[in-house]
């Protein structure tokens, strides 16, 4: 696990994920909760290079990589609440997350804070889903469990 391959990761998560967020914005459909699924590509994106840079160095074992998978999903995470949160205090701070609550889950009127809170748990779940299935696929190629590397033996 390469902390700075993580990072570099998670940025271009967050960046996908951010410029994404602009254009809805922009063309005025922010309150559209069904785009907010498309999030799902940049973090598969990320996580699946994460993991593909991981199998190209030989970093083996299934942990290691749902680790590095995991932590790079979670770094944009972080990103994106901090990024959120500046956008909505420029925006207004409670006054924007008001015009677009109603069509989350939270229900009554949250705090910015308390917002966030909701997406940095939504975006925990994302990422372990996305870590977790993205493993799935690179597993065989990752895990030596059933292959004998031992000379004598093959």
């Amino acid at each position: 696990m390469k902390v700075s391959r993580i990072i570099i990761n998670g940025i271009i998560i967050f960046i996908g994920i951010g410029l994404f967020f602009l254009l809805m914005e922009k063309l005025g459909l922010g309150d559209k909760i069904y785009l907010r699924l498309v999030n799902f590509i940049f973090v598969i994106y990320g996580v699946n290079r994460t993991i593909k840079q991981d199998y190209e160095e030989h970093i083996d074992g299934y942990f290691t990589n749902l680790s590095s998978a995991f932590f790079t999903a979670f770094t944009s995470l972080i990103l994106t609440i901090f990024a959120f949160i500046a956008y909505a205090n420029a925006r207004g701070g409670e006054e924007y997350i008001h015009t677009f609550v109603n069509h989350y889950i939270f229900g009554g009127t949250p705090s910015l804070y308390q917002f966030c809170i909701g997406l940095f748990i939504e975006g925990l779940a994302a990422s372990a889903i996305v870590s977790f299935t993205l493993m799935q696929f690179w597993k065989d190629k990752v895990e030596k469990i059933n292959k004998v590397d031992d000379v004598n033996h093959n």
